[in-house]
């Protein structure tokens, strides 16, 4: 501070003296303002009103380093955070000085806050995929390799090449291949050389049975089958000694017979039909005797020619046999279920026959279907008072398919049914049985359940019985 006191001119001395600290200041000032700041910034003081009376100076970030040194650039928030020395802020953030604790602090600056809000908002609505620098890197290293494969170094290729075979290389394995590769003809015409060889053991026949058993199932392949002679060669196994020759023989025979018209010709003119019964008439396992019964099923299946042919040949009386003989449990719900789909398709072909607009390949059908005389010929065997033997089983499956077989054959067995007394009280037990099975079954919400099906059945039945 300068003192300047003098006893005349007063006035004129005042002013010199404002003049001369008037320069002192602005020289001050000067020096002042030619300092370059630590931060960067420019300062513009202002004095903030807060709540708690604390004084503040503001600042706007202008510019970064001249010196464009690698400075610590911290990221601002919505909230104040303090400046440590060395550390810089992004152009726009808003900087103060805190008067009371001397540091310096930063916020996110107007402009700022608010893209920081709107993008805020905009995550919390759908979350945006980040990716790191690094990530980044490699992603655009990875591009500038693919738009140019010649920049890619040898390890990479070596890579790529280990794990690709040459086209040239392919062509021949693929060409080796193609000699392997049997059709389904080749593969059987292989299998009934292996089956008619001599030198082939029981164990190697039962596996070509196998096979073939497997490759019948397609009716082209069964077709095929019997052109080549295969045909011969299964009947042969039904005459084998050896219990698993003729059961594997006759399943084989069954599958290719199987909704196959050509193959039951085929197989009807070979005397099939005489050699499956004989079988049946013997002393056979019992695991013989099922499969023989499935052959059978299926070449008497929509085939009345054979249908005939099994009636004049004493079929039924070979089965009634089966049917009584003990032990033959199983055997006689395959029995049963077979007359009742023999019953069941000549008579739709009756009901069908009643259409003008038929052809004459139907006319034909329904000509042969005249011959087969099956009802009288059930009449006269018994069968009326055999199939209701089924009733008295615990099974409910057994039980369906003889009630079902009854219901076909009532139009002949009417009479018999009226009489048997046993087979009137098996009917009254089994509705009483079936009337609490509904009543379960409506309970549990099963307005159409299987049990219900039954009775139905009970009722068609007694209803034509009364």
């Amino acid at each position: 501070m300068v003192v300047i006191s003098s006893s005349t001119g007063g006035a004129s001395f005042s002013c010199l003296t404002m003049v001369f600290l008037l320069l002192l200041h602005c020289c001050q000032l000067a020096t002042i303002l030619g300092q370059k700041s630590d931060s960067a910034l420019t300062v513009v003081e202002s004095t903030e009103g807060g709540g708690g009376g604390e004084e503040e100076e503001e600042a706007t970030v202008a510019d970064e380093d001249e010196n464009g040194g690698d400075l610590e650039v911290v990221q601002p928030t919505e909230q104040w955070q303090t400046l440590k020395p060395g550390q810089a802020v992004p152009a726009g953030s808003h900087v103060r000085l805190n008067l009371q604790t001397g540091q310096r602090e930063v916020r996110l600056g107007e402009e700022q806050l608010k893209y920081w809000t709107h993008k805020h908002r905009q995550e919390e609505e759908e979350v945006q995929p980040s990716f790191s620098a690094d990530e980044l890197k490699r992603a655009l290293k990875k591009m500038k390799e693919d738009l140019n494969p010649e920049s890619k170094d040898t390890d990479q290729q070596d890579s790529v090449s280990s794990r690709y075979r040459p086209l040239e290389e392919l062509k021949r394995d693929m060409a080796q291949l193609d000699l392997l590769v049997e059709t389904d003809i080749q593969v059987m015409r292989r299998l009934l050389t292996q089956l008619n060889s001599t030198n082939s053991t029981t164990e190697q026949r039962l596996n070509i049975l196998l096979e073939l058993e497997y490759l019948v199932h397609q009716v082209d392949n069964a077709q095929t089958l019997c052109s080549m002679g295969g045909l011969q060669m299964i009947l042969a196994g039904l005459n084998s000694s050896d219990s698993r020759l003729q059961e594997s023989s006759a399943f084989v025979l069954g599958s290719a017979l199987a909704s196959n018209p050509v193959v039951q010709v085929e197989a009807a003119e070979s005397g099939a039909l005489q050699r499956l019964l004989t079988i049946l008439a013997t002393a056979q396992p019992l695991s013989v005797k099922k499969k023989v019964l499935f052959a059978m099923a299926s070449l008497l299946r929509h085939f009345p020619y054979a249908q005939s042919h099994f009636l004049s040949h004493g079929g039924l009386q070979v089965l009634s046999e089966l049917f009584r003989a003990e032990g033959g449990g199983a055997l006689r719900l395959r029995i049963v279920t077979m007359l009742y789909d023999m019953i069941s398709e000549k008579e739709l072909i009756f009901q069908a026959g009643l259409d003008p607009s038929l052809d004459s390949a139907h006319e034909e059908r329904l000509r042969q279907y005249s011959k087969v005389s099956l009802q009288l010929e059930l009449l006269e065997g018994g069968w009326c008072s055999l199939v209701p033997e089924l009733l008295e089983t615990a099974e409910h499956d057994w039980r369906e398919k003889a009630l079902r077989a009854l219901l076909a054959m009532a139009p002949v067995c009417l009479e018999r049914y009226r009489s048997d007394g046993s087979l009137l009280l098996s009917l009254g037990s089994l509705r009483g049985q079936y009337q609490e099975l509904v009543h379960t079954e409506r309970i549990l919400g099963e307005e159409d359940g299987y049990y219900g099906e039954m009775l139905e059945l009970l009722d068609a039945l007694e209803l034509k019985i009364k």
